[in-house]
């Protein structure tokens, strides 16, 4: 019997070895770049990037846009933190379409809405960036390389992140199941 493709499984990567292949990763990164992963890295130089194209004025004016700027030399859409992110979002897209999972879609549950799922994957997506921000890195950089490197404070974001959201999933599961 030949299964259609709705039927049909989806088979993912066994999630054991993708972790085992991901501290490979974040082995690597430290040995050759000297400095763990990280996501919020690659944002804030595309954020203040485009302040100062698009508002050079209030760029100048703004403390963490000249902050920034001091502390990276050169252009800093040049780091290799934005050349990661690049490869995270290629990949992601390649391995999308060759799996043949690559669809515009919006996965919700039967409950609420594709809006309503949109503005909650937004406001949650703002939150952790602002958290970001205040926790000095986002969970690759602040989490997973902070652990990677024996961190009191890499082990703390990881059980505040995780804490956080075993406490809030209660609250917001009927979003989802």
């Amino acid at each position: 019997m030949v299964k259609s493709k709705e039927t049909k499984k989806t088979k993912y990567l066994n999630p054991y070895l993708g972790g085992v292949l991901l501290g490979i990763v974040l082995l690597a990164a430290n040995f050759v770049a000297g400095r763990g992963l990280g996501a919020s890295g690659a944002i804030k130089s595309t954020v203040v990037t485009a302040m100062t194209t698009v508002a050079p004025s209030s760029a100048e004016k703004s403390g963490f846009v000249k902050e920034f700027r001091e502390s990276h030399t050169g252009n800093p859409m040049k780091t290799w933190l934005v050349f990661e992110m690049l490869g995270v979002i290629v990949g992601g897209f390649l391995s999308g379409a060759f799996a043949g999972r690559l669809k515009f879609k919006v996965e919700h549950s039967p409950k609420i809405t594709s809006r309503k799922r949109l503005l909650l994957a937004l406001g949650g997506g703002v939150l952790f960036g602002f958290g970001s921000q205040l926790g000095r890195g986002c969970t690759s950089g602040s989490a997973l390389s902070g652990m990677a490197v024996l961190s009191l404070g890499g082990f703390i974001t990881m059980m505040a992140i995780f804490g956080t959201a075993y406490v809030l999933a209660y609250f917001f599961r009927k979003n989802w199941i």
